[in-house]
């Protein structure tokens, strides 16, 4: 089950091998000080096998975001994007088009963005039923897709 915020998660789809690659670092090279965050992170990706990011206006900027993504591909977790800012807010408009989180992490040594192995989608369509029929109708294949991805990275 999807739960509230810009970050969801889904649970296990298939179990994930061992990989030994080198940890992705935040680009400024910010380490976290709030252990506690740390901590609940930590907790909600255990026994999980994907994050599923859902890129709204302001996730990009979210360092508690950008957090649980690298904490996610250092596990050997897939990971995913889904743009959602064709959804309407509560007040029925519709957000601007954020940045993407995965540009703010980088692997082998800042050489290369995790923006190019993990996928991010654009649900075509302005209406917000056009645009939730299309992630429910994809997000399961998209999730298999960022676990195989991060199976062979």
């Amino acid at each position: 089950m999807l739960t509230n915020g810009e970050l969801r998660r889904r649970g296990t789809w298939g179990p994930l091998k061992a990989m030994s690659l080198a940890p992705i670092t935040i680009g400024n090279g910010e380490t976290s000080r709030q252990c506690s965050n740390e901590k609940w992170i930590a907790g909600q990706l255990a026994g999980r096998s994907c994050v599923v990011v859902l890129v709204g206006a302001q996730t990009a900027g979210r360092k508690w975001v950008i957090h649980e993504i690298k904490e996610a591909w250092n596990a050997n977790k897939g990971v995913v994007g889904i743009r959602i800012h064709n959804l309407k807010d509560q007040q029925g408009a519709h957000a601007t088009r954020g940045t993407n989180p995965l540009d703010e992490l980088s692997l082998d040594n800042g050489k290369r963005k995790l923006s190019c192995i993990v996928k991010l989608y654009d649900p075509p369509g302005w209406a917000s039923t056009d645009v939730n029929a299309h992630i429910k109708d994809n997000i399961g294949e998209w999730v298999e897709e960022a676990i195989e991805i991060r199976n062979n990275a």
